[in-house]
This record gives C-alpha cells, structure tokens and sequence, in this order.
C-alpha cells in the first residue's frame, strides 16, 4: 500500500494529513480556510490521490502557519508513501487551461528539492486566502516531497480561474509521475541507484 499519514502538532497547528496515491481522488479537506479546502480537494481529484486533511491553525492570528504548515505536512505524506520510489514514473508535467487562462506545471520527484514560481495574482485576496500564501504552500510541498517543481502562469487575468489552473496542473503532473510503470520493474527510476542527495 502506497499510502501516507502525517501527525504535526505545534504551538501554531494541530495537523494530520494521510494520502494514499493508488486512491480514486476521494478527500476530506478541513482546513478553515475555505478556498485552500477548495484548492486541495482539486488536487485531491485531478490527481486520484485520496486526501485527508484536517488542520487546527491559529487563524487568530492569520493565515500563514495554517497554509505553510498543512503544506509541509501534506509534502511529508506524499513523501511517506512514495518510500525509496522505486519503479515511478518520476516526471510529470501539465497544461492546465481554465477559459481564459493557461498554466504549466512540470515536476520531477528526485528527492531534490528545488522551486520555481512564474506566476502571480492582481488581487490580494481568493475568498479569505490571501493570495501572497499561495507560492509559499507550493513551494513548502515542493520541500518537503523532494519535489523539483516549475509553475508558470503562461497567461491569463481571472484570479480564480489562474489558482485553479494551478492547483489542476500540479495534480494532473503528479499523478503522471506517482504512477508506477510495470517496465522497470521495481527499479529506482536514476542512474545512481538512488533518488536525492
């Protein structure tokens, strides 16, 4: 079973994600903050990756803890049930287009974190989820997964529309790279043997 749980609890932020990547995009999202549910539910869905994650967060005092701890966490059970990744798939990458918007996401799942954001938003708020939180929870994912992740926002000008093509293209490029491919056998997907460091 390829599946993951994460228990993190903090002065900020009482956490548990669990995942489970052979799953049928099933999910149970409670975050307090309604567009961040939101958001991973679509991730959840586009990427048949079960979700549940329940996050008790200082919102008090603002968003920042809940949205980069509820990612750091969800990156840590992804990482959990990927185990010594051996026989993925490795790589993914997607076009996301949302009407008049487009975005790119590509990913590798080396155990080598590294993150490059090209995109952005013209107003400060989704909802309630202040837009600047957003780069941080993917690349805070990014980290603690091992993901090298690029986003790129190619075009687009409804904010609503430029967060969800996102959020769908991260999903749809990591069920690509999470899949097992029945060719290799089992074997780590590098030349080294191993993935990371």
């Amino acid at each position: 079973m390829r599946t993951g749980r994460i228990e993190r609890n903090t002065a900020e932020t009482k956490i548990l994600v669990e995942v489970d990547l052979d799953g049928s995009g099933s999910y149970d999202v409670a975050t307090g903050i309604g567009f961040l549910d939101h958001m991973v539910e679509q991730f959840a869905k586009h990427s048949l990756i079960d979700v549940t994650m329940k996050v008790d967060g200082d919102l008090h005092v603002d968003q920042h803890h809940t949205t980069e701890d509820s990612a750091l966490a969800l990156g840590q059970a992804l990482s959990a049930a990927l185990g010594d990744k051996g026989g993925i798939a490795r790589y993914g990458s997607a076009y996301s287009p949302m009407d008049e918007t487009l975005a790119r996401v590509a990913l590798d799942i080396s155990g080598r974190p590294y993150f490059v954001w090209k995109a952005g938003f013209s107003q400060e708020k989704l909802g309630e989820w202040d837009t600047e939180l957003i780069e941080h929870w993917f690349h805070s994912v990014a980290q603690t997964c091992g993901l090298t992740l690029h986003v790129e926002l190619l075009y687009g000008t409804n904010n609503h529309h430029i967060c969800e093509a996102i959020y769908k293209g991260f999903a749809r490029a990591m069920r690509a790279a999470v899949e097992v491919d029945p060719r290799k056998g089992g074997a780590i997907p590098s030349t080294k043997g191993q993935l990371g460091g």
